[in-house]
């Protein structure tokens, strides 16, 4: 089953794009293959994190914060805070 695509338009700096075809070239791809990877991996590492921000929000909203106790462990923990 083919996947629908469409094209956009982005300008990049010169060098930028002679990386990907450097790049390209050595993986033995072409630049598409190489700029849509990049894409995919910034997409679903920035997905993640907006995800992940969004539940800390609402957690916050929720009013589920650490208790000092808790903070004044994790400090203990890993070292203390810097003065």
């Amino acid at each position: 089953m083919a996947v629908a695509t469409t094209t956009i338009t982005v300008r990049i700096p010169e060098v930028l794009r002679d990386e990907i075809e450097s790049l390209a070239a050595a993986m033995g791809r072409n630049r598409q293959y190489v700029a849509l990877e990049a894409l995919r991996r910034y997409v679903a590492v920035e997905s993640w994190q907006v995800a992940r921000i969004g539940e800390g929000i609402r957690a916050a909203d929720a009013g589920e914060f650490a208790t000092d106790e808790e903070v004044e462990a994790v400090f203990t923990k890993y070292g203390s805070r810097a003065s």
